[in-house]
């Protein structure tokens, strides 16, 4: 008999909640610091991914990782995703180097009109009309927000945030056939994302002739860009890494609503604080493009969790002569994720 376990406590939803925000926070905060003081972005993502293995072993030494053991065949059944999470990383920070931090989530908004789109047309997964709906609210909030800012943004930012889009969508997709290489060990599969995405950014810094700048920094030491270089990668790293763990967390103890919620909350929170320390202007399209954008995507998660819901109670009725409650229970309990969801596993939404 299946035992039904009891739903998480309220100080570990409220704690996994702002443990998400702070560290998804921080990480767009401190990126965009960095990034205005020097234009190194695929240094700084190299140098964040090898902290984050650095972190990793750190784990691994005190129980609470276990290191996988690195095989020829996982890593050439892994590539798909290593390209798809490499370009996906590389456009979200040139997305960031060249638009406002409060303009970023305008710029990325697409992400969620992209993901209907190729479920459709790779996994042949039909949306309901409703969702179509979420998805052109959020079409038009991207539009009203673009539309605003020719003066104030570039262009160029805004194509980057596009292909952004277009790859994190794409990675929503890719995960779900990566998890099968690593047997469904998700945490196997970030350490080897992590690993082999450090040898793809090493050529694309001597690509971009980063390499130069980075020479000047470690050579001027008493410049306060190195300053900026050091504490800005250490502290990238290291949230890039809680990312991670705070993305299991969400998944562990919340429900898809409260994490589109608190995700919500946290676009709030990062245009008020980009406006106050970056001095970004608030235009009216910004923010009624990011209101739409919000709105929609509230939206889209609160029909999907109905109509996840409505098929786990078919589920359950069908399976009630034998007690089977486990699909409805891992519902409830927030560990049947929707797609959106899975790009916290690699922090591919938030560096």
């Amino acid at each position: 008999m299946t035992t039904i376990q009891p739903p998480p406590s309220r100080g570990m939803v409220i704690f996994s909640v702002s443990f998400y925000i702070t560290t998804a926070l921080i990480m767009v905060l401190v990126n965009k610091w960095v990034l205005t003081s020097f234009a190194l972005p695929f240094t700084l993502l190299w140098f964040q991914v090898f902290l984050a293995i650095i972190f990793l072993h750190i784990s691994s030494l005190f129980g609470l990782f276990i290191l996988p053991v690195i095989q020829k065949e996982i890593c050439i059944g892994l590539l798909p995703l290593i390209i798809i999470n490499v370009l996906g990383l590389s456009f979200n920070t040139l997305c960031l180097q060249y638009v406002d931090a409060s303009f970023y989530q305008v710029a990325r908004a697409l992400v969620l009109p992209f993901t209907v789109l190729f479920s459709f047309i790779f996994l042949k997964q039909k949306s309901s009309e409703l969702v179509l709906l979420a998805c052109l609210i959020v079409c038009i909030g991207f539009i009203v927000g673009v539309s605003s800012e020719r003066l104030t943004v570039t262009m160029l930012g805004t194509l980057f945030g596009v292909l952004s889009s277009i790859s994190t969508a794409l990675h929503a997709i890719v995960i779900k056939k990566s998890l099968e290489v690593v047997k469904g060990n998700t945490m196997e599969l970030v350490y080897y994302n992590n690993l082999l995405s450090i040898f793809a950014f090493t050529p694309l810094i001597f690509l971009f002739n980063e390499q130069m700048e980075v020479s000047d920094l470690l050579i001027s030491k008493s410049n306060p860009s190195f300053r900026t270089f050091v504490i800005g990668i250490f502290i990238t790293g290291f949230f890039g890494f809680l990312i991670n763990i705070a993305g299991f967390l969400q998944i562990k103890v919340t429900s898809p609503v409260t994490h589109m919620i608190s995700s919500a909350f946290r676009g709030v929170i990062q245009t008020v604080f980009g406006a106050l320390i970056f001095g970004d202007i608030l235009t009216i399209g910004r923010v009624e493009g990011i209101a739409l954008i919000l709105a929609g995507s509230c939206f889209y998660t609160w029909i999907k969790d109905r109509e996840s819901k409505k098929i786990s109670a078919t589920t359950v009725t069908t399976t009630s002569t034998t007690g089977d409650v486990r699909t409805y229970d891992k519902l409830e309990n927030g560990e049947i994720e929707d797609d959106n969801r899975t790009e916290s596993m690699t922090g591919i939404n938030e560096k």
